[in-house]
């Protein structure tokens, strides 16, 4: 196979394993001395009540489903594509979990129930993920048309089911004390899953042959079909990951907050897009790191949480974030063409 993927030939080599610079994505350290300018200054301007362990605990749980939805994108964007509609996924997996926990149980139900409800929530996002990726590959319509129309309709059932209102019940209080409030060693277990899935995809993006077809895909296309891999169906798969782990950020808001928070999850792509984004996968495709996506969760979790600190006004952080996000794709672009240059 001829194609092109980036993500794995323009990282400095030496004695670094090959997997290893494609999991990691070592050319994108720019994105770690931001984040770590970002937790100088936010030291100096608040001594004593920044980086604290308190801090830092609450920037990681809050950064942990962001993340887990950050792994998935990656995956998306590296191929090219792009995924409006992760929060409405989420939020209609945590509703056709929080219904059926309500009829079995409620607060109380046993850990048959939440059993049930976390399988609920992975189908149910899995299956949506897949037949957007279908549409895309075969309907051949451009994955922001689709994901645009699966952002509302998917939002939509979900407030057709529930007449719009937060239900009473939604999640069980075995899966909140463990999953949302437990902690192992002092580590929550919200962030415990989160690194475990970050470390799982992390390797699979850059040690298997399915990673490789994502970063060729994105890459060279049509260098890939000749290669007679079959694209479309790669790319069902690739989006029904991304369905599969926003059915799992529906059980670990369901397990953190008891909510289904059916209006709070109206920005949840553009966070996830502008971390994905800032760690250096490439909105072109053929580029990118889950390395790199955990860094980028972290310098919006840390810039929000740093102009609280400090006493910036809630509006300003959305207009921060923003502006971060419209500097790393220009920051991006930049790097696209010097590389086409060279």
């Amino acid at each position: 196979m001829t194609a092109d993927t980036g993500a794995v030939t323009d990282a400095p080599t030496g004695s670094i394993p090959q997997w290893l610079r494609r999991a990691a994505g070592v050319s994108e350290l720019w994105t770690f001395v931001i984040l770590a300018a970002l937790v100088v200054f936010f030291s100096i301007a608040a001594p004593g009540k920044f980086f604290t362990v308190f801090d830092l605990t609450q920037i990681a749980v809050n950064a942990a489903i962001y993340l887990v939805l950050g792994v998935g994108m990656t995956y998306v964007v590296i191929t090219a594509g792009i995924d409006l509609s992760i929060g409405s996924v989420l939020v209609l997996a945590a509703v056709a979990a929080a219904e059926y926990n309500i009829h079995h149980g409620g607060a109380t139900a046993s850990w048959a129930t939440v059993a049930i409800c976390v399988l609920i929530a992975l189908a149910v996002g899995t299956g949506w993920g897949a037949l957007q990726g279908a549409i895309v590959a075969t309907g051949k319509v451009p994955p922001l048309i689709v994901t645009l129309g699966g952002l509302g309709a998917a939002l939509g059932l979900a407030e057709l089911a529930t007449g719009g209102q937060d239900p009473a019940g939604a999640a069980a209080a075995n899966l909140q004390n463990s999953l949302g409030y437990g902690k192992v060693l002092g580590i929550p277990w919200l962030v415990i899953l989160a690194a475990v899935v970050t470390v799982v995809f992390g390797l699979v993006l850059g040690t298997t042959r399915f990673g490789t077809h994502t970063l060729a895909i994105g890459s060279n296309p049509d260098a890939v079909r000749r290669a007679g891999i079959g694209v479309g169906g790669h790319l069902v798969k690739v989006y029904a990951l991304m369905g599969l782990l926003a059915g799992l950020g529906a059980v670990m808001w369901l397990a953190s907050y008891g909510t289904t928070s059916i209006a709070g999850h109206s920005t949840d792509n553009l966070k996830v897009i502008t971390a994905v984004v800032l760690g250096g996968t490439s909105l072109f495709g053929g580029r990118g790191s889950v390395l790199g996506t955990v860094i980028g969760v972290f310098i919006p979790a840390v810039l929000s949480t740093g102009l609280i600190v400090i006493g910036v006004q809630q509006y300003w952080q959305d207009v921060a974030v923003g502006v971060v996000l419209v500097a790393a794709v220009y920051v991006d672009q930049m790097r696209r063409r010097t590389r086409e240059r060279s």
